[in-house]
């Protein structure tokens, strides 16, 4: 993902969700075709300010999607948290686990890409990182901002993460999710509640067709894109498979 500013400069998104958007998707003719995608199974009411990684409280919402969705059940309790937090934080904004969900989807086959995984502490093993933005083979060239901190590339940055936050955006919109003091993009929890964040100040009410795709665009700008992720939150909203 690369930040409103980055995509105006480079007009061009990271290469970890283009090597996702061309591998397609399942057929989903029979999705809904709304704009934006349904909200999905409703969250039960949880303390969004507990101590510890307070989004196991969606455990046994989470397993009940889980095996109908086909995405593990430490991501969906990290997307669940995170529309959790934003509707108390920002309830203008509307935001449903089903968009961070279609987005995780494309970015990172929800921290599975090239045989990652997430851990039960929310962690993605081995890190999740994108080729260098070095301006070939279609991507953006984009110079390190983070002295290879976040990437391990001290010459151009690197996607980070579940979410493929550029370096950059991660340091300007990061939060701690699961309490422990530490901004990590690896982490399934922080990334998430990060792009909701993110997603919502772009995008403002993202319950209208309007800024639902204006919230998409900021975080990539691309129709193709915007389009594959409408798709498979659509699914997930009916309890289906992407």
């Amino acid at each position: 993902m690369i930040d409103r500013v980055s995509v105006q400069k480079v007009g061009v998104f990271a290469a970890v969700a283009m090597t996702a958007l061309l591998t397609g998707c399942s057929s989903l003719a029979s999705i809904p075709g709304d704009m934006p995608p349904g909200p999905g199974a409703a969250l039960p009411v949880i303390d969004v300010e507990a101590p510890g990684r307070a989004a196991e409280q969606l455990r046994g919402w989470a397993d009940e999607q889980s095996r109908a969705v086909g995405i593990d059940t430490v991501a969906l309790e990290a997307y669940g948290y995170a529309a959790a937090v934003l509707a108390k934080s920002r309830p203008e904004c509307g935001i449903a686990w089903t968009t961070l969900a279609g987005i995780a989807s494309v970015e990172s086959a929800h921290g599975t890409h090239r045989g990652a995984r997430i851990d039960a502490d929310g962690i993605v093993r081995p890190p999740i990182i994108g080729v260098a933005l070095d301006g070939t083979n279609g991507n953006a060239e984009i110079r390190d901002t983070d002295g290879g901190a976040l990437d391990g590339d001290t010459t151009y940055d690197r996607a980070v993460g579940p979410l493929q936050f550029i370096p950059e955006t991660w340091q300007r919109w990061a939060v701690d999710a699961n309490g422990d003091g530490v901004l990590d993009p690896q982490n399934i929890d922080d990334a998430a509640l990060t792009a909701a964040r993110y997603l919502c100040t772009r995008g403002g009410d993202l319950t209208s067709a309007d800024g639902w795709q204006r919230a998409l665009f900021a975080y990539n700008q691309s129709n193709k894109y915007m389009h594959v992720v409408r798709d498979r939150a659509a699914a997930y909203s009916i309890g289906r498979r992407a």
